[in-house]
């Protein structure tokens, strides 16, 4: 069976299962015993995120042996993650104004949300304060690092190993090719040996997944298969309108450019990153997924190395489309559940705030809910209201996941 296949598979037992356990009362069984093989899967592909963005940058950099070549890259593959994520955000904000989601939001379940969310919304206010409090040019200060192993020691400073990695890759290419060369073969075969690692986790995939989905549906319903529709109905709405967007995104916005650009059809692009896209859904983490994506690009989209070395490192940490299009649209969303009406100015405030916020977003789950708090401040709503969306935002991460790991891929092959 193909491995997409297995995956598939996965997801449907788990969720059967996660929805069996909730009737017959045994939430409890599942969390200890299913779960945690969902928590080591995950685990797995973080420990090789770090080494894999580091050893294949560092590969795909040097095999370019022309730092102007790698400006060009660079270059378009920013412009391109700049211009999707802007285009995302305006699809949000004129779904948002269009369809209203938040005057379908009855009064009464306002209060009963932010009250039973409150504690959680506390923790992600905190978050974001801290990143509020810095300068305007912080962001440019974090992405350089003062200690490498530190930096490689923890999966959100993805931007720092990406740094260094670009920069190491550089030096190699301008260092004299005698002395350079067995470095640069080292590396060659130590991404062999990464990729290689990549494929023994992904067969552990189908179980990891089955493993995750199950423990989430325990997680929203506890014993109580009535806690899932009281507590999702007043955001059907909301959730439809993000659905709509993200939807848009996968089915019609990335095809329709990878075709018009590259040729490839509709099918065979999906084809292609299916099994890095059912990943991203179940782990919510683009860091997570990125060897995945990493060996879909390569393998089934004929990226060319010294491309999908650089470009999908780097959008899995900077292009967050799906993250932002649901900022603007959750933004939109609150300010209408309390009566605030937007103006023009507030709009592209929206804008601007969730497409540099969507660029410091962290890849891996829930970054979003964090920087939605900086883009709530921005139009003058207390961070304490994202208490109102808490309720589906897991399910919701889990497909702008997808959003975002498609988006990576489309543009991987574009450049």
């Amino acid at each position: 069976m193909p491995l997409h296949n297995k995956i598939i598979s996965g997801l449907i037992f788990g969720l059967l299962l996660g929805i069996a356990s909730v009737f017959f009362g045994i939430g409890n069984y599942i969390t200890d015993w299913v779960m945690p093989f969902g928590t080591i899967f995950v685990k797995m592909l973080k420990l090789v995120a770090v080494p894999l963005i580091f050893v294949s940058l560092v590969s795909g950099i040097s095999n370019l042996r022309d730092t102007s070549k790698l400006s060009r890259i660079g270059g378009k593959t920013f412009g391109i993650y700049v211009l999707t994520t802007i285009s995302a955000i305006i699809l949000a904000l004129i779904l948002a104004n269009t369809l209203e989601p938040g005057e379908y939001f009855p009064e009464e379940k306002t209060a009963e949300l932010k009250e039973k969310y409150a504690s959680d919304a506390n923790m992600k206010i905190t978050s974001a304060k801290n990143v509020e409090d810095s300068g305007p040019l912080q962001m440019m200060i974090d992405v350089v690092p003062d200690n490498f192993f530190y930096s490689a020691s923890n999966n959100k400073n993805m931007l720092q190993i990406i740094f260094f990695s670009v920069l190491f890759g550089i030096a190699l290419v301008l260092s004299s090719k005698k002395k350079s060369d067995p470095i640069k073969k080292a590396f060659d075969g130590l991404n062999e040996i990464i990729i290689k690692i990549v494929e023994i986790i992904m067969e552990y995939a189908p179980i990891g997944v089955f493993a995750l989905l199950a423990g989430l549906i325990v997680d929203l319903a506890g014993d109580d298969p009535n806690n899932i529709i009281t507590t999702l109905k007043p955001l059907l709405y909301y959730a439809i309108t993000v659905l709509i967007g993200l939807s848009f995104m996968v089915l019609v916005f990335y095809p329709l450019i990878i075709y018009l650009v590259t040729g490839v059809n509709f099918k065979s692009f999906f084809k292609a990153i299916f099994p890095a896209q059912m990943l991203a859904f179940s782990t919510s983490s683009s860091a997570a997924t990125l060897p995945v994506t990493i060996d879909c690009c390569e393998k089934n989209l004929g990226v060319k190395k010294e491309v999908r070395s650089f470009v999908l490192p780097l959008g899995a940490t900077i292009n967050m489309d799906g993250t932002s299009m649901y900022q603007a649209i959750a933004a939109v969303f609150i300010a209408q559940v309390l009566g605030m009406d937007l103006d023009i100015s507030q709009q592209l405030t929206i804008v601007l705030t969730a497409t540099l916020a969507s660029i410091g977003s962290a890849a891996v789950p829930g970054a979003g809910m964090v920087m939605l708090v900086i883009v709530l401040g921005s139009i003058g709503i207390g961070a304490d209201k994202i208490a109102l969306i808490f309720a589906v935002d897991r399910l919701l991460d889990m497909i702008r996941t997808v959003v975002n790991v498609t988006g990576d891929s489309a543009i991987a092959k574009i450049i």
